[in-house]
């Protein structure tokens, strides 16, 4: 058996400074300055990056088997984790563009992103207690468990698929469009034109608020849910939905909604389908 190795308190910017590199510990180790070299840790394999601080381009592509810990990340990380494998990542605090891509396997603990663009086309995620702030957020990922995370930015989850999300907050708009097989439970969601051309988007227990919310859906459910601000509602959906309080208005829904109030039911020509609308009494 290999036996492992431990490089501590280097600081290097050359380029590909560390690639290849297998059953390493790289502990307080800073990766910048003026040579300004790329992929510091390009094709490695069952490394630990501990306490390090990382100021260069693309840092860690193709890299199976590791572990990110304790660890800094700047703006100039950029495109920073691509095509990894089985990472556990806990403490990071990253800030970098297109922090994520095509990476498979991946736990993230503890550790906040800014980065536009992050975790696109990802599969196999695991999120606990994580702040990310992007504009275009987990774009095409597939197969993620979500809990605890503190997300604000625009146009996130698109095209996503097998995402169960649980007790986190979600400040965005134009989420969810074109996603399959998706849950939120006990989630505060907030934005505009919510879940627009998705396929079994489930709420549970949610707080949903914002424009236009839940249009051109099929197979969609709200269970047990709150609706602040949300006018024009579930335009051309198949939707079955138990809304505790009031709903602004709803058009042209298809299928069934149960709520204390509604402001407004619009039935126009466009509308297809029928509609059950049950109106809760209040006695």
């Amino acid at each position: 058996m290999k036996e492992r190795q431990t490089i501590q308190g280097v600081t290097s910017a050359k380029e590909r400074a560390f690639y290849g590199a297998q059953d390493t510990d790289f502990i307080d180790c800073r990766i910048e300055g003026e040579e300004d070299g790329e992929s510091a840790f390009k094709e490695t394999e069952n490394i630990k990056i501990d306490g390090c601080f990382l100021s260069l381009r693309y840092p860690l592509w193709h890299c199976k088997n590791s572990t990110i810990i304790n660890s800094v990340m700047t703006d100039a990380c950029r495109a920073a984790l691509w095509y990894d494998e089985n990472l556990l990542i806990k403490n990071l605090d990253a800030k970098g563009i297109k922090a994520l891509r095509e990476c498979k396997k991946i736990t993230i603990g503890k550790s906040s992103f800014l980065s536009d663009e992050f975790c696109w086309r990802c599969e196999d995620l695991n999120l606990h207690k994580v702040k990310v702030e992007s504009v275009y957020a987990f774009f095409e990922s597939k197969n993620a468990f979500i809990q605890y995370l503190d997300f604000k930015g625009k146009y996130s989850f698109r095209y996503t698929e097998n995402f169960f999300i649980r007790n986190s907050s979600l400040d965005t708009k134009d989420a969810f469009w074109h996603s399959k097989n998706v849950t939120c439970v006990n989630c505060d969601v907030k934005g505009e034109y919510l879940g627009w051309y998705s396929e079994n988007l489930t709420f549970i227990d949610c707080r949903i608020s914002g424009t236009q919310p839940l249009c051109y859906a099929k197979n969609l459910k709200l269970v047990n849910c709150t609706m602040d601000g949300c006018d024009l509602a579930f335009e051309r959906s198949t939707v079955e939905a138990q809304v505790n309080g009031k709903i602004d208005s709803v058009k042209n829904a298809e299928g069934k909604i149960e709520a204390d109030e509604i402001g407004d039911i619009i039935r126009d020509e466009y509308a297809k389908g029928d509609c059950e609308i049950i109106i809760r009494d209040k006695k």
